[in-house]
Protein backbone atom coordinates (compact mmCIF):
# COMPACT_ATOMS: atom_id res chain seq x y z
CA UNK A 1 0.00 0.00 0.00
CA UNK A 2 1.57 3.42 -0.87
CA UNK A 3 1.43 6.07 1.61
CA UNK A 4 0.98 9.56 0.32
CA UNK A 5 2.65 12.25 2.03
CA UNK A 6 0.79 15.62 0.76
CA UNK A 7 3.58 18.13 0.03
CA UNK A 8 2.82 21.41 -0.87
CA UNK A 9 3.95 21.35 -4.83
CA UNK A 10 3.19 23.37 -7.37
CA UNK A 11 2.83 20.62 -9.90
CA UNK A 12 0.00 19.27 -7.66
CA UNK A 13 -2.08 22.79 -7.62
CA UNK A 14 -1.38 22.81 -11.05
CA UNK A 15 -2.58 19.00 -11.62
CA UNK A 16 -6.07 20.04 -9.43
CA UNK A 17 -6.48 23.20 -11.02
CA UNK A 18 -6.88 21.72 -15.07
CA UNK A 19 -8.26 18.22 -14.08
CA UNK A 20 -11.91 19.12 -14.56
CA UNK A 21 -11.19 20.89 -17.36
CA UNK A 22 -9.04 18.03 -19.76
CA UNK A 23 -10.64 16.01 -22.20
CA UNK A 24 -12.35 12.36 -20.83
CA UNK A 25 -13.21 14.15 -17.72
CA UNK A 26 -16.64 12.61 -16.93
CA UNK A 27 -15.40 9.23 -18.00
CA UNK A 28 -14.28 6.84 -14.60
CA UNK A 29 -11.15 5.14 -16.44
CA UNK A 30 -10.02 8.14 -17.49
CA UNK A 31 -10.30 9.58 -13.99
CA UNK A 32 -9.36 6.69 -12.18
CA UNK A 33 -5.98 6.74 -14.39
CA UNK A 34 -5.51 10.07 -13.87
CA UNK A 35 -5.73 9.86 -10.00
CA UNK A 36 -3.58 7.25 -10.04
CA UNK A 37 -0.53 9.67 -11.84
CA UNK A 38 -1.48 12.14 -9.24
CA UNK A 39 -1.28 9.88 -6.37
CA UNK A 40 2.25 8.21 -7.31
CA UNK A 41 3.39 12.26 -8.13
CA UNK A 42 2.01 13.19 -5.00
CA UNK A 43 4.11 10.37 -3.47
CA UNK A 44 7.32 10.37 -5.25
CA UNK A 45 7.60 14.17 -5.90
CA UNK A 46 10.12 15.27 -8.25
CA UNK A 47 13.35 12.83 -8.11
CA UNK A 48 16.40 13.95 -5.96
CA UNK A 49 19.79 12.89 -6.75
CA UNK A 50 19.53 10.88 -3.81
CA UNK A 51 17.55 8.35 -5.81
CA UNK A 52 20.01 5.80 -7.85
CA UNK A 53 17.88 6.59 -10.47
CA UNK A 54 18.68 10.02 -10.91
CA UNK A 55 22.08 9.93 -9.06
CA UNK A 56 23.67 12.25 -11.92
CA UNK A 57 20.86 14.30 -12.92
CA UNK A 58 19.61 16.98 -10.74
CA UNK A 59 16.02 18.64 -11.58
CA UNK A 60 16.36 21.08 -8.08
CA UNK A 61 15.82 23.83 -11.12
CA UNK A 62 12.51 22.53 -12.08
CA UNK A 63 11.19 23.14 -8.25
CA UNK A 64 12.52 26.72 -8.56
CA UNK A 65 10.48 27.55 -12.09
CA UNK A 66 7.07 28.57 -11.73
CA UNK A 67 5.89 26.87 -15.04
CA UNK A 68 2.20 27.80 -16.52
CA UNK A 69 0.33 25.08 -18.91
CA UNK A 70 1.07 25.61 -22.49
CA UNK A 71 -1.73 27.34 -24.59
CA UNK A 72 -2.94 25.89 -27.26
CA UNK A 73 -0.86 26.66 -30.09
CA UNK A 74 -3.58 27.73 -32.32
CA UNK A 75 -2.47 31.29 -32.99
CA UNK A 76 1.32 29.67 -34.01
CA UNK A 77 1.73 30.62 -37.46
CA UNK A 78 4.89 29.01 -39.37
CA UNK A 79 6.56 30.14 -42.61
CA UNK A 80 8.46 26.75 -42.93
CA UNK A 81 7.12 23.80 -40.83
CA UNK A 82 9.97 21.71 -39.50
CA UNK A 83 10.11 18.03 -40.60
CA UNK A 84 12.68 15.70 -40.80
CA UNK A 85 11.40 14.56 -44.33
CA UNK A 86 13.66 15.43 -47.38
CA UNK A 87 12.50 18.35 -49.89
CA UNK A 88 9.72 17.31 -51.47
CA UNK A 89 8.84 14.19 -49.74
CA UNK A 90 5.49 13.39 -48.34
CA UNK A 91 3.93 11.36 -45.72
CA UNK A 92 1.31 11.22 -43.18
CA UNK A 93 2.20 13.00 -40.14
CA UNK A 94 0.45 14.66 -36.77
CA UNK A 95 1.89 18.40 -35.67
CA UNK A 96 1.68 19.38 -31.95
CA UNK A 97 2.57 22.52 -31.03
CA UNK A 98 2.98 23.00 -27.15
CA UNK A 99 1.90 19.43 -27.05
CA UNK A 100 -1.40 20.12 -28.32
CA UNK A 101 -2.38 18.50 -32.15
CA UNK A 102 -2.36 20.99 -34.72
CA UNK A 103 -5.34 19.07 -37.24
CA UNK A 104 -4.95 21.62 -39.69
CA UNK A 105 -0.92 21.28 -40.04
CA UNK A 106 -1.20 17.77 -40.07
CA UNK A 107 -2.06 15.14 -42.92
CA UNK A 108 -3.12 11.35 -43.08
CA UNK A 109 -2.18 11.44 -47.12
CA UNK A 110 -0.59 7.69 -47.53
CA UNK A 111 -2.04 5.68 -44.42
CA UNK A 112 -3.59 2.41 -45.60
CA UNK A 113 -6.53 0.58 -44.92
CA UNK A 114 -6.43 -0.55 -41.46
CA UNK A 115 -4.46 2.24 -39.98
CA UNK A 116 -5.89 4.83 -37.80
CA UNK A 117 -3.89 7.89 -37.23
CA UNK A 118 -5.26 10.37 -34.31
CA UNK A 119 -5.19 13.25 -31.61
CA UNK A 120 -5.71 11.51 -28.11
CA UNK A 121 -7.91 14.43 -27.05
CA UNK A 122 -10.74 13.38 -29.88
CA UNK A 123 -9.75 9.42 -28.38
CA UNK A 124 -10.03 10.46 -24.85
CA UNK A 125 -13.52 12.26 -25.79
CA UNK A 126 -15.01 9.80 -27.50
CA UNK A 127 -14.23 6.89 -25.01
CA UNK A 128 -12.17 5.08 -27.32
CA UNK A 129 -11.70 1.18 -26.77
CA UNK A 130 -8.36 1.20 -27.82
CA UNK A 131 -7.63 3.86 -25.01
CA UNK A 132 -9.01 1.90 -22.39
CA UNK A 133 -7.38 -0.90 -23.11
CA UNK A 134 -4.12 0.21 -23.72
CA UNK A 135 -3.21 3.38 -22.33
CA UNK A 136 -1.42 3.36 -19.04
CA UNK A 137 -0.74 0.14 -18.88
CA UNK A 138 2.93 0.47 -19.66
CA UNK A 139 4.38 3.22 -18.18
CA UNK A 140 6.46 2.76 -15.00
CA UNK A 141 4.78 5.10 -12.85
CA UNK A 142 6.32 3.75 -9.67
CA UNK A 143 9.71 3.94 -11.21
CA UNK A 144 9.07 6.61 -13.24
CA UNK A 145 7.72 9.75 -11.31
CA UNK A 146 7.77 12.61 -14.51
CA UNK A 147 5.79 9.44 -15.85
CA UNK A 148 3.60 10.07 -13.50
CA UNK A 149 2.80 13.47 -13.54
CA UNK A 150 2.11 13.17 -17.43
CA UNK A 151 -0.21 10.69 -16.42
CA UNK A 152 -1.91 12.78 -14.44
CA UNK A 153 -1.90 15.44 -16.57
CA UNK A 154 -3.13 13.36 -19.39
CA UNK A 155 -4.49 15.38 -22.39
CA UNK A 156 -3.61 15.18 -25.45
CA UNK A 157 -0.69 13.30 -27.90
CA UNK A 158 -0.39 10.62 -30.86
CA UNK A 159 -2.68 7.72 -31.19
CA UNK A 160 -1.27 5.45 -33.80
CA UNK A 161 -2.85 1.60 -34.46
CA UNK A 162 -1.86 -0.48 -37.26
CA UNK A 163 -4.33 -3.36 -38.09
CA UNK A 164 -3.30 -7.03 -38.29
CA UNK A 165 -0.82 -7.59 -40.87
CA UNK A 166 -0.92 -4.40 -42.46
CA UNK A 167 2.48 -2.76 -43.68
CA UNK A 168 2.79 0.91 -43.82
CA UNK A 169 5.29 2.10 -46.45
CA UNK A 170 5.54 5.81 -45.74
CA UNK A 171 7.28 7.34 -42.43
CA UNK A 172 4.56 8.22 -40.17
CA UNK A 173 6.28 11.39 -38.68
CA UNK A 174 5.30 12.94 -35.55
CA UNK A 175 6.46 16.71 -35.48
CA UNK A 176 6.81 18.49 -31.73
CA UNK A 177 6.70 22.17 -31.94
CA UNK A 178 7.68 23.81 -28.53
CA UNK A 179 7.49 27.75 -29.12
CA UNK A 180 9.00 28.80 -25.96
CA UNK A 181 7.36 32.25 -24.21
CA UNK A 182 9.72 34.05 -23.00
CA UNK A 183 7.50 35.92 -20.85
CA UNK A 184 6.41 33.05 -18.88
CA UNK A 185 7.97 29.20 -18.47
CA UNK A 186 5.47 26.76 -20.05
CA UNK A 187 5.25 23.16 -19.22
CA UNK A 188 3.24 20.36 -21.01
CA UNK A 189 2.92 16.64 -21.01
CA UNK A 190 1.80 14.88 -24.20
CA UNK A 191 0.93 11.27 -24.46
CA UNK A 192 1.58 8.92 -27.39
CA UNK A 193 0.09 5.87 -27.83
CA UNK A 194 1.77 3.06 -30.84
CA UNK A 195 0.16 -0.14 -31.18
CA UNK A 196 1.20 -2.67 -33.66
CA UNK A 197 -0.94 -5.34 -34.36
CA UNK A 198 -0.14 -9.05 -35.08
CA UNK A 199 2.11 -9.64 -38.16
CA UNK A 200 2.00 -5.86 -38.94
CA UNK A 201 4.87 -3.41 -39.57
CA UNK A 202 5.74 0.51 -39.48
CA UNK A 203 8.00 3.42 -39.23
CA UNK A 204 7.43 6.65 -36.99
CA UNK A 205 9.85 9.36 -36.46
CA UNK A 206 9.45 11.73 -33.76
CA UNK A 207 10.86 15.23 -34.35
CA UNK A 208 11.11 17.53 -31.33
CA UNK A 209 12.45 20.97 -32.38
CA UNK A 210 12.35 24.39 -30.14
CA UNK A 211 11.74 27.31 -31.81
CA UNK A 212 11.18 30.25 -29.23
CA UNK A 213 13.99 31.12 -26.36
CA UNK A 214 11.69 30.68 -23.46
CA UNK A 215 12.29 27.99 -20.53
CA UNK A 216 9.80 25.32 -21.38
CA UNK A 217 9.22 21.67 -19.77
CA UNK A 218 8.14 19.30 -22.52
CA UNK A 219 7.06 16.06 -20.25
CA UNK A 220 6.22 13.20 -22.91
CA UNK A 221 4.86 9.26 -22.16
CA UNK A 222 5.20 6.96 -25.27
CA UNK A 223 3.53 3.56 -24.45
CA UNK A 224 4.39 0.59 -27.58
CA UNK A 225 3.23 -2.46 -27.76
CA UNK A 226 4.71 -4.83 -30.70
CA UNK A 227 2.71 -7.81 -31.08
CA UNK A 228 3.34 -10.90 -32.28
CA UNK A 229 5.22 -11.34 -35.19
CA UNK A 230 5.10 -7.24 -35.87
CA UNK A 231 7.93 -4.81 -36.50
CA UNK A 232 8.29 -1.07 -35.14
CA UNK A 233 11.13 0.97 -36.19
CA UNK A 234 10.82 4.04 -33.26
CA UNK A 235 13.36 6.69 -33.99
CA UNK A 236 13.67 10.25 -32.40
CA UNK A 237 15.55 13.51 -32.78
CA UNK A 238 15.49 15.89 -30.43
CA UNK A 239 16.52 19.58 -31.16
CA UNK A 240 14.55 21.64 -28.46
CA UNK A 241 16.00 24.80 -27.59
CA UNK A 242 18.55 25.99 -24.92
CA UNK A 243 16.10 26.99 -22.90
CA UNK A 244 14.40 23.87 -22.50
CA UNK A 245 13.93 20.60 -20.51
CA UNK A 246 13.22 17.66 -21.99
CA UNK A 247 11.88 14.23 -19.95
CA UNK A 248 11.05 11.41 -22.05
CA UNK A 249 9.91 8.05 -21.01
CA UNK A 250 9.55 5.47 -23.68
CA UNK A 251 7.52 1.73 -22.35
CA UNK A 252 7.91 -0.75 -24.76
CA UNK A 253 6.20 -4.65 -24.70
CA UNK A 254 7.53 -6.78 -27.47
CA UNK A 255 5.64 -10.09 -28.55
CA UNK A 256 6.58 -13.72 -29.79
CA UNK A 257 9.10 -13.63 -32.48
CA UNK A 258 8.27 -9.57 -33.08
CA UNK A 259 10.97 -6.95 -33.40
CA UNK A 260 11.15 -3.24 -31.75
CA UNK A 261 13.57 -0.92 -33.05
CA UNK A 262 14.45 2.48 -30.77
CA UNK A 263 16.87 5.15 -31.69
CA UNK A 264 16.95 8.22 -30.19
CA UNK A 265 19.54 11.19 -31.33
CA UNK A 266 19.58 14.17 -28.97
CA UNK A 267 21.00 17.92 -29.53
CA UNK A 268 19.02 19.94 -27.70
CA UNK A 269 17.89 21.41 -24.86
CA UNK A 270 19.19 22.72 -21.96
CA UNK A 271 18.83 19.48 -19.64
CA UNK A 272 17.13 16.20 -21.42
CA UNK A 273 17.01 12.29 -20.02
CA UNK A 274 15.36 9.94 -22.23
CA UNK A 275 14.51 6.30 -20.56
CA UNK A 276 13.60 3.59 -22.66
CA UNK A 277 11.75 0.45 -20.60
CA UNK A 278 11.68 -2.40 -23.14
CA UNK A 279 10.45 -5.67 -22.41
CA UNK A 280 10.89 -8.98 -24.89
CA UNK A 281 7.76 -10.41 -23.53
CA UNK A 282 7.27 -13.10 -26.10
CA UNK A 283 10.12 -15.88 -26.75
CA UNK A 284 12.27 -15.15 -29.96
CA UNK A 285 11.63 -11.63 -29.79
CA UNK A 286 14.35 -8.78 -30.57
CA UNK A 287 15.01 -4.91 -29.65
CA UNK A 288 17.89 -2.48 -30.83
CA UNK A 289 18.01 0.08 -28.22
CA UNK A 290 20.27 2.71 -29.68
CA UNK A 291 21.30 6.41 -30.19
CA UNK A 292 23.37 8.94 -29.94
CA UNK A 293 23.84 12.62 -28.40
CA UNK A 294 25.93 15.66 -29.35
CA UNK A 295 26.31 18.29 -26.90
CA UNK A 296 27.69 21.25 -25.57
CA UNK A 297 27.86 24.51 -24.15
CA UNK A 298 26.26 23.41 -20.45
CA UNK A 299 23.95 20.82 -21.94
CA UNK A 300 23.25 17.99 -19.55
CA UNK A 301 22.12 14.79 -21.82
CA UNK A 302 20.54 11.62 -19.89
CA UNK A 303 19.98 8.32 -21.23
CA UNK A 304 18.96 5.52 -19.28
CA UNK A 305 17.73 2.52 -20.63
CA UNK A 306 15.66 -1.13 -19.39
CA UNK A 307 15.83 -4.11 -21.11
CA UNK A 308 13.91 -6.67 -19.77
CA UNK A 309 14.03 -10.52 -20.97
CA UNK A 310 11.23 -12.04 -19.53
CA UNK A 311 11.11 -14.64 -21.97
CA UNK A 312 13.51 -17.22 -23.76
CA UNK A 313 15.51 -16.80 -26.86
CA UNK A 314 15.57 -13.29 -27.07
CA UNK A 315 17.74 -10.86 -28.38
CA UNK A 316 18.74 -7.54 -27.33
CA UNK A 317 21.45 -5.31 -29.05
CA UNK A 318 22.01 -1.78 -27.27
CA UNK A 319 25.07 0.81 -28.66
CA UNK A 320 25.15 4.32 -27.66
CA UNK A 321 27.60 7.02 -29.02
CA UNK A 322 28.30 10.46 -27.46
CA UNK A 323 30.54 13.69 -28.50
CA UNK A 324 30.83 16.23 -25.33
CA UNK A 325 32.14 19.27 -25.78
CA UNK A 326 32.63 22.32 -23.53
CA UNK A 327 31.47 21.89 -20.06
CA UNK A 328 28.53 19.50 -21.32
CA UNK A 329 27.67 16.43 -19.46
CA UNK A 330 26.23 13.21 -20.34
CA UNK A 331 24.74 10.37 -18.13
CA UNK A 332 24.30 6.65 -20.17
CA UNK A 333 22.50 4.19 -17.47
CA UNK A 334 21.80 0.69 -19.23
CA UNK A 335 20.57 -2.10 -17.32
CA UNK A 336 19.75 -5.78 -19.01
CA UNK A 337 17.94 -8.22 -16.93
CA UNK A 338 17.37 -11.54 -17.69
CA UNK A 339 14.40 -13.46 -15.64
CA UNK A 340 14.02 -16.66 -14.52
CA UNK A 341 12.70 -18.87 -17.39
CA UNK A 342 14.49 -16.50 -19.92
CA UNK A 343 17.01 -19.30 -21.41
CA UNK A 344 18.90 -18.70 -24.88
CA UNK A 345 18.78 -14.50 -24.22
CA UNK A 346 21.49 -13.35 -26.08
CA UNK A 347 22.30 -9.39 -25.25
CA UNK A 348 24.79 -7.23 -25.78
CA UNK A 349 25.14 -3.65 -24.66
CA UNK A 350 27.76 -0.49 -25.38
CA UNK A 351 28.12 3.04 -24.68
CA UNK A 352 31.34 4.93 -25.90
CA UNK A 353 31.96 8.86 -25.36
CA UNK A 354 34.25 10.90 -26.71
CA UNK A 355 35.07 14.01 -24.80
CA UNK A 356 36.23 16.92 -26.87
CA UNK A 357 37.17 19.50 -24.24
CA UNK A 358 39.01 19.54 -20.64
CA UNK A 359 36.11 20.40 -18.83
CA UNK A 360 33.56 17.57 -20.74
CA UNK A 361 32.01 14.54 -18.41
CA UNK A 362 30.45 11.79 -18.84
CA UNK A 363 29.41 9.02 -16.18
CA UNK A 364 28.04 5.57 -17.03
CA UNK A 365 26.64 2.90 -15.52
CA UNK A 366 26.30 -0.20 -16.99
CA UNK A 367 24.30 -3.13 -15.35
CA UNK A 368 23.04 -6.95 -15.82
CA UNK A 369 20.96 -8.49 -14.02
CA UNK A 370 20.75 -12.61 -14.84
CA UNK A 371 18.58 -15.14 -12.85
CA UNK A 372 18.92 -17.74 -15.91
CA UNK A 373 21.96 -19.90 -16.06
CA UNK A 374 22.14 -20.48 -20.69
CA UNK A 375 22.58 -17.23 -21.98
CA UNK A 376 25.08 -14.88 -23.68
CA UNK A 377 25.14 -11.02 -22.56
CA UNK A 378 27.73 -8.58 -22.20
CA UNK A 379 27.93 -4.81 -21.54
CA UNK A 380 30.77 -2.21 -21.88
CA UNK A 381 31.57 1.21 -21.71
CA UNK A 382 34.16 3.42 -22.47
CA UNK A 383 34.96 7.43 -22.88
CA UNK A 384 38.38 8.89 -24.71
CA UNK A 385 39.15 11.52 -26.42
CA UNK A 386 40.16 11.80 -30.25
CA UNK A 387 43.38 10.17 -31.39
CA UNK A 388 45.99 12.22 -31.42
CA UNK A 389 47.55 10.62 -34.46
CA UNK A 390 44.81 10.55 -36.70
CA UNK A 391 44.57 14.09 -35.91
CA UNK A 392 48.40 14.48 -36.59
CA UNK A 393 47.61 12.73 -39.84
CA UNK A 394 44.79 14.78 -40.89
CA UNK A 395 46.14 18.16 -39.97
CA UNK A 396 49.62 16.88 -41.88
CA UNK A 397 47.79 17.21 -45.08
CA UNK A 398 46.63 20.65 -44.55
CA UNK A 399 43.40 20.28 -42.97
CA UNK A 400 42.83 22.90 -40.73
CA UNK A 401 42.60 21.44 -36.59
CA UNK A 402 38.73 22.17 -36.55
CA UNK A 403 38.63 20.45 -40.15
CA UNK A 404 40.49 17.72 -38.79
CA UNK A 405 38.25 17.61 -34.92
CA UNK A 406 35.26 18.06 -36.86
CA UNK A 407 36.05 14.91 -39.30
CA UNK A 408 37.20 12.79 -36.50
CA UNK A 409 34.19 13.19 -34.50
CA UNK A 410 31.48 12.89 -37.56
CA UNK A 411 33.60 9.44 -38.15
CA UNK A 412 32.94 8.74 -34.24
CA UNK A 413 29.39 9.72 -34.11
CA UNK A 414 28.17 7.80 -37.55
CA UNK A 415 29.00 4.33 -35.96
CA UNK A 416 25.74 5.25 -33.40
CA UNK A 417 23.75 6.58 -37.22
CA UNK A 418 24.81 3.27 -38.63
CA UNK A 419 22.60 1.22 -36.56
CA UNK A 420 19.15 2.77 -38.14
CA UNK A 421 18.43 0.19 -40.98
CA UNK A 422 15.81 2.53 -42.15
CA UNK A 423 17.51 4.38 -44.61
CA UNK A 424 15.98 7.77 -45.43
CA UNK A 425 15.29 8.52 -41.58
CA UNK A 426 19.70 6.99 -41.45
CA UNK A 427 20.03 10.10 -44.33
CA UNK A 428 17.27 12.59 -42.36
CA UNK A 429 19.54 11.88 -39.24
CA UNK A 430 22.67 12.00 -40.29
CA UNK A 431 22.09 15.81 -41.58
CA UNK A 432 21.05 16.32 -38.02
CA UNK A 433 24.50 15.31 -37.00
CA UNK A 434 26.09 17.29 -39.42
CA UNK A 435 24.27 20.65 -38.97
CA UNK A 436 25.39 19.44 -35.11
CA UNK A 437 29.15 19.77 -35.83
CA UNK A 438 28.76 22.35 -38.47
CA UNK A 439 27.68 24.57 -35.04
CA UNK A 440 23.76 24.85 -36.19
Amino acid sequence: MTTVTETPSPYLALIDRAKDGLPGAALSWVRDLRAQGRERFAADGLPTVKKEAWKYTNLRALEKIAFDPAGDGAAAHFDVLPTIRAAGETGPRLVFVDGRLRADLSSLDGLPAGVTLAGLAAGLSADDDLLADHLGKLAPLDQAPLAALNTAFLADGAVLRVGRGVTVEPVIELVFVTLGDEARPTAFNPRTLIVVETNAKATVVEHHVGLGTGTTLANHVTEVFVADGATLGHYKAQREAMGAYHIATTAARVGRDASYVNFILTTGAKLSRNEVWTELAGTGATCHVSGGYLVRGDQHCDTTTVIDHAAPHGTSREVYKGAIDGRARAVFQGKIIVRPGAQKTDGHQLNRALLLSDAAEIDAKPELEIYADDVKCSHGATAGELDDTALFYLRARGIDRDTARALLTAAFVAEAIDEIPDEPVRTAFQTVVDGWLAGA
